[in-house]
């Protein structure tokens, strides 16, 4: 089964480099002017899941409280570690989370679109 996570954006440069240039993951493809969407599917190649971001006319309403989020395991913790190093380096705002395990788990930033993501090391490795 595949999995894709399909959002929504007012800003869809901003969210595609994002998550490709901070968060390291690739442009899969995209489509332009598609029923006046364009959009761009967002992952890891060869993956049973991809992100996909679309803009038009209609601004995007967002509606989430703060226990909404994405939750990232990087398999090492040198991978962690580089991603923690970008967005800080890209000064992405870190938030605590409200639920105190996420706190105890991993860092919680927002994207640029107001969304909740935890950078975790749960699953990490050497």
């Amino acid at each position: 089964m595949t999995l894709r996570v399909a959002r929504h954006t007012n800003n869809l440069e901003t969210i595609e480099n994002f998550y490709v240039n901070i968060l390291g993951f690739e442009r899969l493809g995209g489509f332009q002017n598609h029923n006046n969407y364009d959009g761009v599917f967002i992952g890891k190649p060869n993956s049973e899941w991809h992100f996909e971001f679309t803009q038009s006319e209609t601004e995007a309403d967002h509606k989430f409280d703060e226990d909404d989020i994405v939750v990232f395991y990087p398999d090492t913790i040198r991978k962690y570690n580089a991603l923690l190093e970008s967005l800080l380096e890209n000064d992405i705002l870190k938030i605590t989370a409200v639920n105190p395990y996420w706190n105890e788990n991993g860092q919680m930033f927002l994207d640029p679109d107001g969304y909740r993501i935890v950078i975790s090391p749960l699953k990490a490795k050497n």
